[in-house]
């Protein structure tokens, strides 16, 4: 497993709540702990630690920097932005600060909750943790406790035998879910109303009173502990159920930064994947993508009006990864450059069903139109690349009639769209006689461009071309003949009709619908 390291750390709670001044040693180096700097006694060696500069004001902590670098500490921590980066980076100590209006106690379980954390992975959430302090505070308080998150969801439970416990809690722990009621809705409403244990009556005749916690962490609520009350708990059954939820704050912000680090590591290796910058074989083990698979691509319309992009793209990424977790369970998506990717594992038939539901429930959340774009199915991760470069391409074809297609569905678009691409880099590619009709065409107010990709895409049936230019086939016949008199265009050679049929459609864009 590995160790937290600085841009770990940064990663999880780097922006407004923890921002990096100088790191000499790079981002890489190991960040084993988080420590109070206290006054009255020596500085411990702690290689690896941060010292949080309690008591020391930002610019007058270079003596402490200093002392930091003697005792091995991987940084110091201050509080304000105008710390001795000078300093910090004579003596090869990151400096880092917080704000200035932030309480020590709250930035060291923060930055401790999330040193501690790990990537999660499917068997390793941090609930057997949470069960362990269940059992811990059932054992301390003299009651069946259970530890919920802030949605009545039930994260952990006590099992410490002969303690009472009633229906409202079997029901709970079989789906893991508080039951719904309007009494228990107004517990929790004064629950969370509160800053100590608070004692609630039992809401039906068959069920028993609790004694309950709010779970809180910088202000924010992470949840809340209740124990049965049958009777016979502890006489400091309060001061230790106070006890049980700063550590249950601990641990659920420890989970929850290893839930985020993961995510962000997954999603850099993901990015690198459908990049093709990353050893591919590896990068599957890693991201749990096995056997054929394909890449499905998200965007926002980019027709409509976004107020705030970045922050609805984001949400586009929720809503993607939940649809795509719900059917697949723990899954591989990622944001990059506006465009929401995800790994869609084979058989493909349902693919596309799945992508027009993500589209119709993300236009409904967000309100803005989503467009979707599924690449090749490719047999390994190998080709993730290629599908993801398939999806790109699919995406710039797509418009409001077609919102969600296969690459399949849009070959001849995608193909054309490419060709267009190629010759328009080539000279040779690009030059000929399609050039000489348009400039015609322009200068003297004729339709000879149209009329010719109207005979070309009617297989040069004279009458066909005339039907799609609501010409009679006379006119058509004209227009070819004073096309190949003025542009010097050889309509009998069978390989200038095709270069001008490809140069006309890739590199002027014309179709019958729109020439």
């Amino acid at each position: 497993m590995d160790a937290c390291t600085l841009g770990d750390l940064l990663d999880v709670v780097g922006g407004p709540a923890l921002r990096l001044h100088t790191a000499p040693a790079g981002q890489a180096v190991p960040v084993t702990e988080a420590v109070l700097y206290d006054g009255q006694a020596p500085l411990p060696r702690l290689p690896g630690a941060l010292l949080l500069a309690v008591g020391v004001r930002a610019a007058q902590a270079g003596p402490l920097v200093r002392a930091a670098a003697e005792a091995g500490l991987t940084g110091v921590v201050v509080r304000g932005p105008d710390g001795p980066v000078g300093e910090a980076e004579a003596h090869g100590v990151a400096l880092l600060s917080v704000a200035e209006d932030a309480a020590w106690h709250q930035v060291h379980l923060l930055l401790a909750s999330a040193i501690g954390a790990r990537p999660a992975t499917a068997s390793d959430t941090g609930l057997g943790d949470l069960f362990a302090l269940a059992d811990a505070i059932a054992a301390g308080v003299g009651g069946a406790t259970a530890i919920e998150d802030p949605r009545q969801r039930i994260l952990a439970y006590s099992t410490v035998p002969g303690q009472p416990v009633d229906e409202d809690r079997r029901q709970g722990i079989l789906g893991l879910q508080v039951p719904a009621s309007a009494e228990n809705t107004e517990q929790y409403r004064r629950l969370f109303a509160a800053d100590r244990p608070v004692r609630l009556p039992a809401l039906t005749g068959s069920d028993l009173p609790r004694l309950a916690m709010p779970v809180r962490a910088g202000g924010e609520t992470l949840g809340s502990v209740w124990v049965i009350d049958g009777g016979a708990l502890a006489p400091d059954a309060e001061d230790t159920l106070v006890q049980g939820a700063a550590t249950a704050a601990l641990l659920l912000l420890r989970a929850r930064a290893a839930r985020e680090l993961a995510r962000h590591r997954g999603s850099d290796l993901l990015r690198r994947l459908l990049e093709g910058t990353t050893d591919a074989p590896t990068a599957a083990q890693r991201l749990g993508v096995t056997g054929p698979a394909r890449v499905a691509a998200f965007v926002l319309d980019s027709a409509a009006s976004v107020p705030d992009a970045e922050r609805t793209a984001l949400r586009l990424l929720d809503v993607v990864r939940l649809q795509c977790e719900a059917r697949y369970g723990r899954h591989a998506c990622v944001l990059v450059d506006g465009v929401v990717y995800a790994v869609l594992p084979a058989p493909g038939e349902r693919h596309k069903s799945l992508a027009e539901d993500i589209v119709g429930r993300a236009g409904q959340a967000l309100r803005v139109p989503v467009r979707a774009a599924l690449g090749e199915v490719v047999p390994d991760a190998a080709g993730l690349a290629d599908s993801r470069a398939d999806a790109d391409l699919v995406l710039r074809v797509l418009d409001t009639d077609l919102p969600v297609a296969t690459v399949d569905e849009v070959r001849p678009r995608v193909t054309l769209l490419r060709l267009a691409e190629v010759m328009g880099e080539r000279r040779e590619l690009s030059a000929g006689a399609w050039r000489r009709v348009l400039a015609y065409d322009a200068e003297n107010g004729t339709e000879y461009a149209r009329t010719l990709v109207c005979w070309f895409d009617a297989g040069c049936d004279m009458a066909g071309a005339a039907k799609l230019l609501a010409v009679h086939p006379n006119t058509c016949r004209y227009r070819l003949k004073q096309l190949q008199q003025h542009a010097g265009v050889d309509l009998d050679d069978p390989d200038e009709r095709l270069v001008l049929w490809l140069q006309l459609r890739a590199l002027a864009g014309l179709s019958p619908a729109t020439a």
